[in-house]
Formats: C-alpha cells, sequence, structure tokens
C-alpha cells in the first residue's frame, strides 16, 4: 500500500482509522493529539498527545483528569506496531507542535496544527520534517497576508503606547489570552513599559511563568493601576466590563487580521497592528518547499485557495473536508 491510502475524516478534527487517533479535536474524544491549547484545538479528552508545555496550557484553560502522553520535541514514540508519532515546534505558541507519524506500509504524514515560520518571541523555533503527506493550516492563505517583520511591527506598537501614556490615556492592547498576550509583554517590556493583565490574560501568563518564562513587570487589572500601563485584555466584548472602567483609553487590534481594512471597524479600535502567531501567505509556501511532499492537504481559512495555489506550483494539493474548484487552465 502506498501513501494514498491514508485515510483522513475531517469532522470533530481528523480521524485517522490507521492509528486510532484523532488530530486536534474540538469536541470531547477518546484520544487526541492536541498541537496546543487554544480552544479551536483542544477538549476535556479522556487520553491526549501532547507536549509538557500544552499540558500545562490545558490544565489552565480546561481542568480535569486526562491520560497525557507527554512528549519531548523529536522524540519518537510508538503508537501502534506500524506506526511512531514525533513532535516538532510549531512556534505558535509555547509549546505548540505538529505530528509526524510514520507507517511502515503507509509512509510518512506531517500534520502541522497552527504554525508560524518566523520564531516568536515566545515560542520554541519551527521545525520543517520532510514528510510524504501534509497536513497544514492555511489561515492565511492568499497572497495578500504578507506581515511586516515583528521587530517593525513591535516599533510602532512602542510608539502608540508612549503617544496614548503622553496623552493621560491608557493603551489598550487587544490580544488573545494565549500566546499573543506573552509575546506582547517580551516584545514590550525592554522599552520600559509594564502591564496590567486581565484575569484570563493573567491567569495564562502564570502558567507560562510556572514554565520557566519570565516577564517585566505586570500586575492584575485594576483601574487604579492601570495609569501609565499598558492593559492588555482579549478583544471585546469579553473585555467590555475593564474599559467601562477607564473612560481616556486608546485602543488597538493586535493580529494578523489587522491586515484587513475593515479590521478597525470590526472591532470598534482605534488602531490595528498586524502581529501574527501564524505563518503569513509566503512563508506557508516556504514550508511546502522545505517539506517537500508528495500531497498536501489544506485546512483552515484560505485552504482551498492556497490549494490552488499549490498545484501552480506543481503540488498535488486539496483542501480537506470542502469542495475544491479544479483549475482547467481556459485562456
Amino acid at each position: 500500500m502506498g501513501m494514498m491510502s491514508w485515510e483522513i475524516e475531517p469532522g470533530n478534527g481528523f480521524w485517522l482509522p490507521q492509528i486510532g487517533w484523532r488530530l486536534d479535536a474540538w469536541r470531547p474524544s477518546a484520544r487526541s493529539f492536541v498541537s496546543h491549547a487554544h480552544s479551536d484545538h483542544a477538549a476535556a479528552h479522556r487520553e491526549v498527545i501532547c507536549t509538557a508545555a500544552t499540558a500545562r496550557l490545558l490544565q489552565a484553560r480546561i481542568p480535569g483528569a486526562r491520560i497525557e502522553h507527554i512528549l519531548p520535541f523529536g522524540h519518537a514514540e510508538q503508537l501502534t506496531d506500524e506506526a511512531s508519532i514525533t513532535l516538532h515546534p510549531a512556534s505558535h505558541v509555547l509549546g505548540s507542535a505538529q505530528c509526524l507519524i510514520e507507517h511502515r506500509r503507509l509512509g510518512s504524514l506531517l500534520y502541522t496544527g497552527d504554525f508560524r515560520l518566523e520564531a516568536g518571541s515566545a515560542a520554541e523555533a519551527c521545525a520543517c520534517p520532510a514528510a510524504d503527506v501534509l497536513i497544514m493550516e492555511t489561515t492565511f492563505g492568499m497572497p495578500r497576508y504578507v506581515f511586516p517583520p515583528t521587530a517593525k511591527v513591535m516599533e510602532d506598537l512602542k510608539a502608540f503606547c508612549r503617544s496614548a501614556i503622553a496623552e493621560g490615556c491608557v493603551p489598550v492592547l487587544y490580544a488573545y489570552s494565549l500566546g499573543k498576550s506573552q509575546e506582547l509583554m517580551l516584545g514590550l517590556g525592554p522599552a520600559g513599559f509594564e502591564f496590567v493583565l486581565a484575569p484570563a490574560t493573567l491567569r495564562i501568563t502564570q502558567a507560562y511563568e510556572s514554565l520557566g518564562v519570565r516577564f517585566p513587570c505586570y500586575l492584575p487589572f485594576t483601574p487604579m493601576e492601570a495609569a501609565g500601563r499598558v492593559l492588555i485584555c482579549p478583544p471585546p466584548p469579553g473585555s467590555a466590563a475593564l474599559l467601562n472602567a477607564l473612560p481616556r483609553r486608546r485602543t488597538a487590534f493586535v493580529s494578523g487580521w489587522a491586515l484587513d481594512r475593515s479590521a478597525i471597524y470590526r472591532t470598534g479600535a482605534d488602531a490595528a497592528f498586524p502581529l501574527s502567531d501564524h505563518a503569513g501567505f509566503p512563508d506557508l509556501l516556504k514550508f511546502v518547499d522545505r517539506v517537500r511532499p508528495k500531497l498536501v492537504y489544506t485546512v483552515h481559512g484560505f485552504a482551498r485557495e492556497f490549494a490552488s495555489a499549490l498545484r501552480s506550483r506543481g503540488y498535488e494539493a486539496w483542501a480537506l473536508g470542502t469542495d475544491n474548484q479544479l483549475d482547467l487552465g481556459l485562456t
């Protein structure tokens, strides 16, 4: 049997019947590989495969007992008599992992989960292991998603925060509590900024610290402590109560989606900054070239569009779990 005999069933994550495990199931299941602890990739499973950092962050977000198979990066673990699994860094958030499954008869399959090719300040550097079959996330799989250098975005954010504080306002950065918030603290802290954190952001930041990550000075959010500091909180509506306590504020949405012109209007923010923990379009292409797969399945975001782009470059590529429009090449 060749590589085409891999069975991949989308639905609740991706079910691989050959090995009896799901990949990133988002509803509770018996057994799932968990690439990272974001809620759209994890649930209260009975049994999980993940990194130590992901296991700790899962406890902070989804408390409860579970069977944990905790694997260090680069260590191969036998799954069945015919298959093994190895985890590789994905550079999305701390502990985020890709999984490489090697099967004696079916060949190798790499599943990326969410990933970023550029190394993040609060995540391990991304690996690009070779594989026969690649299942890759394509959140930003359109040519318009070309992100500026992280250093440039951080300088723009520093200027935004300094200006707000100089005007007597509290700079408020809308960022997801897991991953993006911690990257902001590590990027802005060396410039002398201190922080107040929303409850969800505080809880995850403390979990990061338990894993050995050190942050600049921060406090739990109160209106009295916010003056002269940067508030980091989830985007509205989750942060509405905090914002109501701050009549003088300047808000900024921090996300890869900030490249879309509608981002400011959708979030109600005063500004938007395109800092992404996902790969942009050029890095998605680079990643595929480095993995050198024979077959690519794209998932999430612009999956059909990116699969089409890969086919134009000579790859066999299909969006998984959706209809694919064939490229007829007509003029």
